[in-house]
C-alpha cells in the first residue's frame, strides 16, 4: 500500500503539470472503486481550474473553487501525467484531462477512490478523525506522550493509528521505533516522556528521508508508470528478520503484531 512518503512524493510529481490547469475533459472508465466515484462528478469539476493540491495523510486533494475532488490509492492505485491521446490500460480507470495532458488514474485491486466533496475537506468523514500530521509542529513529544497515558497496546500499533499520528505506516514504524530504542511489542503506556521525544524525532527523521529520497522517482508521473513504490534505502530493521543487527550484531527477531511483519533487536530496543 502506498504510504505517506509515496503520496506525497506523488503529490510533488503530477502538481507542477496540473495546479492552475483548467479542465477540458473527464472520463470515468470504471466508476466501482471502493467507494462509486462520486455521482455528478464530471459536472461538478468540468471547465474548473484546478486551484491547488494538498495532502491529508494519504489522501490527496484537488481543490477546483467549488469543490474537492478526493483521491485515495488504495492498495495498488497510482497517478501519472499522460498526453491525452495515449490508449488506456484495462487498470486505468479515470482521467482528469488538462488540454494536452491527463492526470490518469490507474489501480488494479480498485481500492483507491475518486469523490466530490462540497464541505471542508477537514470536516469530511474519511477525514475528520484524523490525528496530527507528523512532519508538523503539532506532531510533539508532549502530545505524544499525552495520549499514550494509560494505553496498554502495543506501542507500534498505537503509532500505526490514523487517529493518534496519520502516515506512519508498517515500515516507518519498524524503523523509527528501532533508532528510538523502543521495543514495538512494548506497551504505550509506559513509554517516559524521554521515550516520546526520541519516538517522535525518530519519526520525523525516517518520514523525511523517505521522502527526500523519494525525489528521484519525480521523472516517473510523466510517461512513466506513476509509482514511487517504496524508496530504495537502507533498512535497519524492515525485511531483516534473522539478520545481525547493525548495532549489537545478534539476530534481528520477526513477530507478528496486529497481523502486520515487525522486526526488532532484542537487547538494542527496550
Amino acid at each position: 500500500m502506498p504510504e505517506l512518503p509515496e503520496v506525497e512524493t506523488t503529490l510533488r510529481g503530477i502538481a507542477p503539470h496540473v495546479v492552475g490547469q483548467k479542465v477540458t475533459g473527464i472520463v470515468i472508465r470504471q466508476p466501482r472503486l471502493r467507494w462509486p466515484i462520486t455521482v455528478g462528478f464530471a459536472e461538478a469539476a468540468a471547465g474548473r481550474r484546478l486551484v491547488n493540491a494538498s495532502r491529508r495523510g494519504k489522501y490527496l486533494l484537488l481543490d477546483f473553487g467549488n469543490g474537492h475532488a478526493l483521491i485515495h490509492l488504495g492498495m495498488s492505485g497510482s497517478l501519472r501525467i499522460v498526453k491525452t491521446d495515449e490508449p488506456p490500460s484495462f487498470h486505468d480507470h479515470f482521467d482528469l484531462v488538462f488540454g494536452k495532458l491527463a492526470l490518469r488514474y490507474c489501480d488494479p485491486r480498485r481500492f483507491g477512490c475518486l469523490l466530490w466533496i462540497e464541505e471542508k475537506p477537514e470536516l469530511h468523514k474519511l477525514l475528520v478523525d484524523l490525528g496530527p500530521e507528523p512532519l508538523t509542529d503539532t506532531f510533539t513529544a508532549d502530545y505524544l506522550y499525552a495520549r499514550t497515558r494509560k494505553r496498554s497496546q502495543a506501542v507500534k500499533q498505537f503509532i500505526m493509528d490514523s487517529k493518534i499520528v496519520v502516515g506512519v505506516g508498517n515500515i516507518y514504524a519498524n524503523e523509527s521505533l528501532f533508532m528510538a530504542g523502543i521495543k514495538p511489542t512494548r506497551k504505550a503506556g509506559t513509554l517516559t516522556r524521554k521515550n516520546c521525544e526520541d519516538l517522535v524525532r525518530d519519526i520525523k527523521f525516517v518520514l523525511q528521508r523517505s521522502i527526500d529520497q523519494g525525489g528521484t522517482t519525480l521523472r516517473d508521473f510523466v510517461g512513466g508508470d506513476g509509482k514511487p513504490g517504496y524508496f530504495k534505502q537502507e533498512l535497519l530493521v524492515y525485511g531483516r528478520g534473522g539478520e545481525p543487527c547493525n548495532l549489537c550484531k545478534k539476530p534481528l527477531k520477526e513477530v507478528r503484531i496486529n497481523d502486520r511483519t515487525t522486526v526488532y533487536c532484542v537487547d538494542c530496543q527496550r
